[in-house]
């Protein structure tokens, strides 16, 4: 593109034909500042106007369209505050139709005499006159009638635009400035891929005369959404593999050290997991690997494997995990198996002491430590290592793309392997972590014990928690969880603070409380985790802080308040909590007055207990920015591509990165250089892209 298209198309949106001062303001809003920005706003949806009729050849009970202007505005009210607005338009050959809205007064200031309007519903005949109750309103531009298009364009607003100024906006857009792109894709690459030529895909995303040629413009653009995206993942992939790292080979006689620290027989999984791991680490180049597994199926031996294969070879290994909670369970772990071996290892959180930090970090950089676990602490700058080998990031999307990369030190870059309790869905894998190898664990540890679930309704909740005063009383424990800590206003739901406060002063009065949530203190955390696995506390009431990590066998009840503000991979983490002892677990979720929808998901939630079936289910039901809660990936949001609906279109565009990048690794052809360019702007920065080209 040469440089007076490119300043052309970064002309500010207030100079594009329609646009003006007021309405760039509210443009803005949307992100919108330039001409190529209005270019680039698709549309979220289509108005089908295929079925738009004459009044004359309305049919009824068919949902049908009729455009018209409007005519006659009237609104009526009785003394029992029941209301009806009647709105009259005639259409093009002087018939009118009558369109009314019952006990919404508001729909009166919605019309004006002259207007042009689209109404859409299943009309009826009443003596002489078509009529349509609370039809879909559509508000037309006087230069919009008529079009030359079956599909009208819906975009995304913001309050004070309206669609018709929206659509003239863009419109404008396209007449001025559309011709100025450049292409992407080289011809060769268009032919292979099927795609619509950029210019051609702008003009028809916006105005398609029909759903056909709408449909060739949106797989354009999602495509090379997805494309430029798989592309960025596949060089970093490529770069990652280009650095040097320390082989650590696996003999025999390392397997079997290992092997004598571990209190119990590992699963075929588990060795199916190490035997990869081990020919990974075997090599000169990085591990970049996902360890992912359902909950309790034995992700932390598996880890600890890995790191003493490093220490065996005289390397450093470092553990990182999302909260001090799952650092310290973490640490709860290698007190038990590495008590009789050499290794020497530390815990490093934020409440350590100046003192106690300094001396760890003292020892690490001159190599009198081989482990080291911690948070967000170990990848501070400070932290030095002296010879680091591996790298382990548990819960790895409760960490960003640059954290995990954080802890490379000097020439030769340590092995990493992250690990997640959260089964990610194979679309959603291929995303937000399509730069890793993927390893599996399906099958659980012997001695696991299963989880009963229940869906508890209003009226059962009293026989519930007789059910956990049982419990109690056998010795047992309980976690009660609730999705706020405070009460809110705004949020209908439940808080941790209410939650403690009633059930010490009525259903549990009898039994000794605790409470948890991540607005406290280290030491306060710290400390209501040690009296419940001491037993000091009977019942922690928290809020999802112990989703992951958290490990007290003797603790079998769970009680999830507000079900429905969960997802059910997040449900899935929390049941896991229970059953991990040699009694059965048990977990009721209080649904409160959850809608059918809600029920319906907590009750497939209920009814499954493989996480990874439920994983892809909330990921159909929820889409994949519910899947973690708040996504700290890093990776900027997809315009017009939907995981859910282009599943296919991912799967190909993924195939076809990997090819061309295997064809040209530093996308260096000059054919290529768009695609480079776009790949390092959208991407470049959020994946750490080298120079490239």
């Amino acid at each position: 593109m040469d440089a007076a298209a490119r300043e052309r198309l970064a002309t500010p949106v207030e100079f594009v034909r329609g646009v003006g001062a007021a309405r760039a303001e509210l443009l803005a809003k949307l992100g919108i500042r330039t001409a190529a920005g209005l270019l680039f706003h698709f549309p979220r949806d289509y108005q089908d106007l295929s079925d738009e009729r004459p009044v004359d050849q309305l049919v009824e009970g068919e949902l049908l369209s009729v455009r018209g202007v409007v005519h006659e505005v009237s609104a009526t009210s009785s003394g029992f505050g029941r209301s009806r607005v009647s709105v009259l338009v005639i259409d093009a050959a002087g018939h009118g139709l009558r369109a009314t809205w019952f006990n919404q007064p508001f729909m009166r200031d919605k019309f004006r005499k002259g207007q042009t309007v689209l109404f859409t519903a299943k009309p009826t005949q009443k003596r002489l006159m078509w009529e349509m109750s609370h039809p879909q309103v559509t508000y037309l531009a006087d230069e919009e009638a008529p079009l030359d298009t079956k599909l009208l364009p819906v975009y995304p607003l913001t309050e004070g635009l309206s669609q018709y100024a929206m659509r003239r906006c863009v419109q404008g857009a396209v007449e001025g400035f559309a011709e100025l792109l450049d292409e992407v894709f080289p011809a060769d690459l268009l032919a292979k891929f099927s795609l619509m030529p950029l210019v051609e895909a702008v003009r028809k995303i916006h105005h398609p005369a029909e759903r056909e040629e709408m449909e060739r413009a949106r797989r354009r653009f999602v495509f090379q959404e997805l494309f430029i995206l798989q592309l960025a993942l596949s060089i970093r992939r490529s770069e990652q593999r280009a650095l040097p790292a320390p082989p650590l080979e696996v003999t025999a006689k390392i397997d079997a050290r290992i092997r004598r620290l571990l209190p119990f027989e590992l699963t075929a999984g588990q060795n199916a997991a190490i035997a990869e791991i081990a020919a990974d680490i075997a090599l000169d180049r990085p591990m970049n690997r996902m360890l992912q597994g359902d909950v309790g199926s034995g992700k932390t031996i598996v880890a600890l494997y890995a790191m003493l294969a490093a220490v065996a070879h005289g390397y450093q290994a470092a553990l990182m995990a999302p909260t001090e909670i799952l650092a310290q369970q973490h640490a709860q772990t290698l007190t038990k198996i590495l008590e009789d071996s050499r290794v020497r290892w530390t815990l490093l959180t934020g409440s350590l002491t100046k003192a106690e930090r300094d001396a760890v970090l003292a020892k690490l950089a001159a190599g009198d430590l081989d482990v080291v676990i911690g948070t967000h602490a170990v990848v501070q700058e400070a932290v030095k290592f002296a010879k680091l080998g591996l790298v382990i990031v548990d819960e790895q999307h409760k960490f960003g793309v640059r954290q995990r990369a954080a802890l490379r030190q000097g020439e030769v870059a340590p092995h990493y392997l992250v690990m997640t309790a959260t089964p990610i869905p194979r679309t959603l894998g291929m995303t937000l972590f399509g730069d890793l190898d993927f390893s599996t664990l399906r099958e659980m540890p012997a001695g696991r014990q299963p989880v009963s679930t229940y869906l508890v309704d209003p009226d059962k909740e009293a026989r519930w928690w007789a059910f956990v005063r049982d419990r109690l009383r056998e010795g047992r424990q309980a976690y009660v969880v609730a999705p706020l800590v405070d009460e809110s206003e705004t949020v209908a739901a439940p808080s941790v603070a209410a939650a403690f406060e009633q059930l010490t002063n009525d259903e549990l009065a009898d039994f000794r409380l605790g409470i948890l949530h991540g607005r406290m203190p280290p030491a306060e955390k710290s400390a209501a985790m040690d009296a419940f696995r001491a037993g000091e506390t009977q019942v922690l009431v928290s809020t999802t802080v112990i989703e992951v990590g958290v490990d007290v066998p003797n603790a079998t009840v769970m009680t999830v308040s507000g079900g429905d503000r969960f997802g059910l991979a997040q449900l899935h983490q929390l049941r896991g909590r229970v059953g991990r002892g040699q009694n059965p677990g048990f977990c009721g979720v209080l649904i409160g007055e959850a809608d059918e929808k809600a029920r319906e998901r907590l009750q497939a939630f209920a009814d499954k207990s493989d996480g990874f079936e439920l994983a892809e289910l909330d990921f159909t039901l929820r889409g994949p920015g519910d899947l973690f809660g708040q996504q700290q990936h890093g990776l900027p949001p997809l315009r017009i591509a939907d995981l859910m609906r282009d599943r296919d279109l991912l799967e190909e565009a993924r195939r076809d990165a990997q090819l061309l990048v295997a064809e040209d690794p530093g996308l260096k052809h000059a054919d290529h250089a768009p695609l480079r360019e776009q790949m390092m702007k959208r991407y470049g920065e959020a994946l750490e892209l080298g120079d490239v080209g």
